[in-house]
């Protein structure tokens, strides 16, 4: 391999090992061996974040643009490496990690082009009315204001775009907060390599050091200590229901409770209509197949179960399980998650009412497709048939009339997306459908696929519990850099003292 980590940690400006260290799993090539985290170095580079808060949160946004874009600038530089090594440790394909990358550096120059326009600061001025009666109204205005240092913690699916200087880490950066992360020991090698690109456009742009830190691997001491750290002001986090639950409730039981924005699962229900059945069934089939499998079903948005009429299933079946029956076997992200799927698989299998429709055995690190189908009855009555299987594994939900569909709708928790294929027929069903679903998902679809999470201005990429802790947010998109800003007003404020932005547009 060209690219030969040193397996330390990046804490304001230096690189620091410590004792102990932990060997990475790489699905091929070599094996590397890097610095286990520490409480202590979360504290310090917690502090670090919190003293360069004091130039970087009050730098113009035209520096933190042309910041965001250095680093742009500086990932493409290492896209050699950043594939090379980020493709055996998770063993998703170059073209995948290529694609990955891209998006990566263009949510970064989306975030500085978005902060230069200013319209997120959402800048309201109410003029004083000193004759108004029986009260004279003050000069008031408002401005959104960065929260201060932000811990990010790196997923296991996404090495690069919801990692290191992925989007949660891109948006609090371009809001004025330093930012913490904590790595993730799925890919610890292509998080080295990001953070030395953020190194150096730190040291290009003369930014104080604490601005960006990474700590990497550490047992759950290290993420209970940064996310309870007093300087810091707000978490990010992909991940598992029940990692995502425990750090939020910490979040909450802090002295000062901070907001906690995680993204912890959906099974991304697709409702398939009968008139959309009559006319396309097979290709709506063969779509959702293609949806499950891809990059082995590991995508938080991977639409997990389709709901259709049970007169209509059996030729639906038989179509996703024949194109399924060509997808090989795919290596998963790490051992653990492969072993989830497993687990999964069989939690599903062994349902009440559930009949296999493709049935597959894989081992180690592979995966390969499973497809279920269960009656509605038997769907409502067991909760765990509603509950995420990470990997490409498709359960059909049969119903016995439209009626029993609006049932089955009802009953999903809070969803990432939601998706309805619906023809000219079938317009009243999915008016009535999408009554509900808009209370269920932060995205809905129409006659398409959720895998494939578009980064611009007006996606939501989030929903109700369980999908994310916080509805009103999105980890995807401009969006994302609300939930590191706060509003500020400003009563009778003489310009010499108020924050740049609100005089300059």
């Amino acid at each position: 391999m060209t690219f030969k980590p040193h397996g330390k940690h990046l804490v304001a400006g230096e690189w620091i090992a410590t004792g102990q260290t932990f060997s990475s799993e790489p699905a091929s090539g070599p094996s590397f061996d890097f610095s286990v985290g520490t409480v202590e170095l979360v504290d310090r580079a917690a502090k670090a974040a919190e003293e360069a808060f004091w130039s970087y949160g009050y730098s113009t946004r035209d520096e933190r643009a042309a910041f965001l874009e250095t680093i742009a600038d500086e990932i493409e530089a290492r896209g050699a490496a950043i594939t090379e090594i980020g493709s055996a440790e998770t063993g998703l394909p170059p073209a995948r990690l290529e694609g990955e990358r891209g998006r990566t550096t263009g949510q970064l120059r989306l975030f500085a082009s978005h902060i230069r326009k200013g319209a997120y600061l959402d800048r309201r001025h109410d003029e004083a009315l000193p004759d108004r009666k029986p009260l004279p109204r003050p000069d008031i205005r408002l401005i959104q204001r960065p929260i201060g240092p932000v811990a990010v913690f790196g997923a296991s699916n996404f090495p690069l775009a919801f990692s290191t200087m992925g989007g949660d880490t891109a948006s609090a950066l371009a809001a004025g907060c330093p930012v913490v992360v904590k790595g993730h020991s799925a890919h610890p090698g292509t998080g080295e390599i990001v953070a030395e690109a953020a190194l150096s456009a730190i040291r290009a742009h003369g930014l104080h050091p604490g601005a960006f830190s990474l700590i990497q691997g550490g047992r759950r001491d290290v993420g209970t200590s940064l996310v309870t750290h007093p300087l810091i002001k707000a978490v990010g986090f992909t991940g598992s229901l029940a990692g995502g639950r425990a750090l939020f409730d910490l979040c909450t039981g802090r002295p000062e409770p901070i907001p906690f924005f995680g993204e912890l699962g959906s099974v991304n229900p697709m409702f398939v209509l009968p008139e959309a059945v009559r006319a396309r069934g097979e290709q709506i089939a063969r779509g959702w197949a293609a949806s499950l499998t891809m990059g082995a079903g590991q995508f938080c948005t991977n639409p997990g179960i389709a709901v259709i009429l049970a007169d209509q299933a059996a030729a639906f079946a038989e179509t996703a399980r024949a194109a399924l029956s060509d997808v090989g076997p795919q290596v998963m992200l790490t051992d653990g998650i492969a072993s989830a799927y497993r687990d999964g698989r069989d939690r599903i299998a062994s349902g009440a009412g559930v009949r296999e429709i493709l049935g597959s055995s894989c081992d180690r690190r592979n995966a390969t497709p499973n497809l279920f189908l269960v009656p509605a009855r038997e769907w409502l009555d067991n909760h765990a048939l509603s509950e995420e299987v990470f990997g490409p594994l498709g359960l059909i939900v049969t119903v016995d009339s439209p009626e029993d569909m609006i049932a089955v709708a009802k009953r999903f928790e809070g969803q990432l997306t939601a998706t309805l294929h619906l023809d000219q027929g079938d317009r009243d069903l999915a008016r009535k459908l999408m009554m509900i679903l808009e209370r269920k998902a932060g995205r809905i679809l129409v006659n398409g696929y959720p895998t494939g999470v578009e980064v611009c201005d007006a996606m939501v990429h989030g929903g109700p519990y369980p999908a994310s802790t916080n509805f009103g947010a999105s980890s995807v998109g401009t969006m994302a850099i609300r939930r590191f800003l706060r509003p500020v007003s400003y009563q009778n404020i003489p310009e010499y003292l108020m924050p740049r932005d609100l005089i300059e547009t």
